[in-house]
């Protein structure tokens, strides 16, 4: 991907639906993908915490308009155990500690100052204690019971592969564009 020219290949649309079933959507990062599931990360109060609690099913959809190409993926989200979320926070940069330990994710913001300050006391926390718990930080595992693969053609004769899960084999179907 990288190679081809796509920038940031591991950004990823996230699709989730509140307490009411009012969509919503925003971009995250992958965090992984192995037997587990799709995994990404956020603070458990966060926007999208909150509907994830509330409707525990979630859409992923990878993008790359160099190749021409998308990924949906769509199916039930869990939480990873704590431990796992911890590590996986301590793995990545310090600026990303940094955002976790400044928190309050989605709240209203009472001016850039406030901001301000503390992201740079999150900073030097964050280098001071690289190790530091973010209690709230959440990583979310999106088990996929659908996977469609798009690829673009210049004749518009764009092929999708779609793959169903029907328990514990799955189902492999391609579809007119």
């Amino acid at each position: 991907m990288v190679a081809a020219g796509q920038t940031e290949p591991h950004t990823v649309s996230l699709a989730t639906s509140d307490e009411s079933g009012l969509p919503d959507v925003r971009i995250v990062m992958l965090h992984g993908a192995d037997e587990t599931g799709w995994s990404f990360a956020s603070h458990a109060g966060s926007r999208k915490g909150r509907h994830l609690s509330a409707r525990p099913y979630a859409a992923l959809c990878f993008y790359w308009p160099v190749l021409g190409r998308q990924v949906r993926v769509r199916g039930p989200v869990s939480a990873a155990p704590s431990k796992e979320a911890q590590g996986d926070l301590h793995a990545r940069s310090t600026g990303a500690l940094a955002a976790a330990l400044t928190g309050r994710q989605s709240e209203i913001l009472g001016s850039v100052e406030e901001l301000t300050r503390a992201s740079e006391a999150a900073w030097e926390r964050a280098r001071n204690e690289p190790e530091a718990p973010v209690a709230s930080w959440t990583l979310y595992r999106l088990r996929p019971d659908e996977v469609e693969f798009f690829q673009g053609d210049a004749a518009r004769r764009h092929v999708r592969l779609r793959y169903r899960s029907t328990g514990e084999e799955w189902t492999r179907e391609l579809l007119w564009p």
